[in-house]
C-alpha cells in the first residue's frame, strides 16, 4: 500500500517551486472576460478575483451552476474511475482550489489513491486545507501552490490529471495542456470539467439570460461582489466551444479525445489519453 509520503513528496516539490512571476512566451494580448489585457497581466487579475471569492467558493459554484456543480463533479470522477487495489494511483488536480474533486477521488479510489491539489491562488489552497475532509483524507490528499503552465512535477509522474472550472482562467491554455501531457504517465488520463456552450434549444436562451443578468446580481446581493461574478460569466462566453476545445487537446498531443455534455452543455467533461 502506498504511504502518505508518496503524496507529500509531490506536495513538498510543488511548494518549493512557486509559480513564475511573468511570461516570456505565448500570446501578447489575451481575454479577461470581454476585455483584452496584456498576457502578463491576466494572472494577477484572475488572482484578485479568486482572492475575493475564496471564502465564498462553494456559494460561487452554487450560484454559477444552480447547485449542479456537485453532480457534475461526481460525474467527472465516475468517468475517471480512479484505481483501486494495492498499486499506488497518483492523481493531480490542477486549479483544484478547495479539494472538491480530489476528495471525491479519494473516496472513489480507495486507500492506494494519492491526490495532489495544485492551485495558483494561496487563498484557495488555504481554504482547501482548512476543510474537514482535508483532515479525514490527510494520508491521501495533499495541497500546494503551483501554476498550471509550469507544473513543478517530474515527467510521467501522474496516472491522472483533472482540472475543474479552472482552465478558462489560465493565460496560455495550450501551454497548460502541454504541461498536463508532460506529467502524465503513458496510459495516463486527462479530464477537464468546464462550463461550456449550451447545445439544447430554449435552454440556451434561458441560461444566457440567467448567467448574464441574474448571476452578477446574486453575487452582489449574497457575496457583496458583482464584478468578480461578472468576470466569471464573461469568461465562460469567451471559452472555446466543445469541438474547438477538443481540437486544442488533440493539438497538445492527447489521443482518443472526446467529451460529454452535462445539463445540455452548460458544462462539459473533455477526456484525453497520453499514449
Amino acid at each position: 500500500m502506498a504511504s502518505s509520503g508518496d503524496i507529500n513528496k509531490f506536495s513538498d516539490k510543488a511548494s518549493a517551486n512557486p509559480p513564475p512571476s511573468g511570461r516570456t512566451q505565448g500570446p501578447q494580448r489575451v481575454d479577461f472576460g470581454f476585455s483584452q489585457v496584456g498576457a502578463s497581466e491576466k494572472a494577477g487579475k484572475v488572482a484578485e478575483v479568486f482572492d475575493k471569492v475564496a471564502g465564498n467558493y462553494d456559494l460561487m459554484n452554487d450560484v454559477m451552476s444552480g447547485g449542479l456543480h456537485r453532480l457534475w463533479k461526481d460525474a467527472c470522477v465516475a468517468w475517471l474511475r480512479p484505481g483501486h487495489g494495492k498499486r499506488p494511483y497518483h492523481h493531480l488536480d490542477v486549479a483544484g482550489g478547495t479539494g472538491d474533486i480530489a476528495f471525491r477521488v479519494a473516496r472513489a479510489g480507495g486507500s492506494a489513491t494519492r491526490s495532489l491539489v495544485l492551485d495558483i491562488n494561496p487563498a484557495m489552497v488555504a481554504n482547501g486545507r482548512s476543510r474537514p475532509d482535508a483532515a479525514t483524507f490527510s494520508a491521501q490528499v495533499g495541497f500546494a501552490v503551483g501554476d498550471a503552465e509550469t507544473l513543478p512535477l517530474p515527467d510521467k509522474s501522474m496516472d491522472a490529471y483533472t482540472i475543474g472550472f479552472g482552465i478558462r482562467n489560465v493565460t496560455d491554455k495550450p501551454r497548460a495542456l502541454a504541461e498536463a501531457r508532460r506529467v502524465l504517465k503513458i496510459g495516463g488520463r486527462f479530464l477537464c470539467l468546464e462550463f461550456s456552450h449550451v447545445e439544447t434549444p430554449i435552454l440556451d436562451t434561458i441560461y444566457d439570460f440567467y448567467s448574464m443578468n441574474v448571476i452578477p446580481q446574486v453575487g452582489s446581493a449574497v457575496a457583496g461582489d458583482s464584478a468578480s461574478y461578472q468576470y466569471l460569466v464573461e469568461s465562460i462566453r469567451r471559452f472555446p466551444d466543445q469541438p474547438a476545445f477538443a481540437t486544442m487537446i488533440e493539438e497538445a498531443g492527447f489521443a482518443r479525445v472526446t467529451w460529454r455534455n452535462l445539463t445540455g452543455g452548460i458544462a462539459a467533461i473533455h477526456s484525453g489519453w497520453r499514449l
